[in-house]
């Protein structure tokens, strides 16, 4: 036990003396920041330049004024003979003044068609506000045409727009107000960094592993200690590693709620403090507690593997043929979480959550719907019991593959050595 402990120390404190740790541990919630902030930014940016000059041609004479300006787009009507328009003689005379040309044909009404005209490819963005700006006016001219009066201010009244509020109601009786969106947002990016963690700290190990192995430092290691013991400590210290970051992260991100929260009270209408609230309406502490237990459970079964087949190369280059099928599942587990999102409580989900090898990342997205207890506390079983079995299996692997050098094995030599 006292050298497991040693190793464990071992790997934690080279871990984190490290300068990476530090700067990434420091740096990784302001990316997140920034990674919220960059497309609004980005928009902005867009949008921050001089309009483009949009002629717009009215062969119907009545609509050539109804597309108003943006700030991206200024709009220039002029009136056209139905079938007269000369397009390649408005471009050559306007030149570089004008980016696009909109043609609106005499017979709009019957073919609901309009002509976007471009020397290059048409931005987006101008297409949609032509549409939706002819689609409210097309719609108004042909309900005057019917000759029904007040029939435009008849189908006025008649829209309906629905708020729909999530309202969450617990076992007393006792309402409270829920946010669908947040909860959504919640678990996938809790989804995502699980994902993104157990990958990156069980490739630190085959790492490690790999390292040790080529430098034949792990004879003189091995000699001290059982393989099971050196392979068990790097797990764990590496696993020490991971909570201490999200420790930081959580007190980082506690100070920076709280002083969030003491801002908005002063200003409980703004739509900052709105997603607060919405935030808020999420039960954070079970979420959160329940993250730590399905990473580490996840951890501790992808980490065991990639000790396992680690030990079985001399190179990091020759470790693909191994760990490509771990990160494929990997994968998969991420894209079954991303289609849970409709539907977390469907039966694909509950199965997803049920599996060892996707139930780190796909219960992470179910998490903010109340998942039922019964099914965390199977998929908990099952997922730390396949965990320690796979321990037991990359341990039989480890103490042989560890001190075989100079051949590429197969996955069923691999296999082999677990019944030696």
């Amino acid at each position: 036990m006292n050298k497991l402990l040693l190793i464990i120390q071992r790997e934690y404190t080279t871990l984190v003396a490290r300068k990476s740790f530090i700067v990434i541990t420091l740096l990784i919630p302001f990316l997140f920041v920034a990674i919220g902030a960059v497309p609004v930014l980005i928009s902005e940016w867009n949008n921050s330049g001089s309009a483009e000059a949009v002629t717009v041609i009215d062969e119907t004479g009545r609509l050539a004024g109804v597309i108003p300006d943006t700030e991206s787009f200024r709009f220039i009507p002029l009136k056209g003979e139905a079938g007269s328009t000369d397009v390649k003689g408005f471009f050559d005379q306007a030149g570089d003044s004008m980016s696009a040309l909109v043609v609106i044909p005499a017979n709009v009404l019957d073919s609901a068609k309009v002509n976007i005209y471009s020397k290059s490819t048409v931005n987006m963005a101008l297409v949609s506000h032509v549409t939706e700006s002819l689609n409210d006016t097309l719609t108004a001219v042909k309900i005057a045409s019917m000759g029904v009066p007040n029939l435009d201010k008849m189908v006025k009244e008649a829209q309906v727009d629905i708020d729909v509020n999530s309202v969450k109601l617990s076992d007393d009786g006792t309402e409270s107000e829920a946010s669908t969106t947040a909860a959504m947002v919640l678990g996938m990016v809790l989804a995502f960094i699980t994902y993104m963690f157990v990958l990156t700290y069980g490739a630190m190990i085959m790492n490690s592993v790999i390292e040790e192995k080529t430098n034949r430092i792990v004879e003189v290691i091995v000699s001290s200690c059982k393989p099971f013991q050196l392979m068990m400590g790097k797990i764990i210290g590496v696993a020490l590693v991971g909570l201490t970051q999200f420790l930081i992260w959580a007190i980082l991100i506690s100070v920076a709620v709280g002083g969030l929260g003491i801002s908005l009270a002063n200003d409980p209408m703004s739509d900052l403090a709105v997603v607060f609230n919405a935030i808020q309406s999420v039960n954070l502490v079970s979420i959160f507690t329940c993250f730590v237990v399905y990473f580490l459970g996840g951890y501790l079964l992808y980490a065991s593997l990639f000790a396992g087949f680690g030990s079985a190369v001399d190179q990091a280059s020759d470790a693909s043929q191994f760990t490509s099928p771990i990160i494929i599942v990997m994968v998969v587990a991420l894209y079954a979480g991303i289609g849970c999102m409709e539907n977390p409580n469907g039966s694909m989900a509950m199965w997803c959550s049920m599996i060892p090898f996707t139930s780190p990342i796909v219960m992470m997205v179910r998490l903010p719907y109340d998942v039922p207890f019964w099914q965390i506390a199977v998929s908990v079983a099952l997922l730390y019991g396949t965990a320690f079995g796979l321990v037991w299996v990359s341990s039989r692997i480890y103490r042989i593959g560890i001190l075989r050098y100079g051949k590429k094995f197969t996955f069923k030599e691999i296999m082999g050595w677990v019944k030696m």
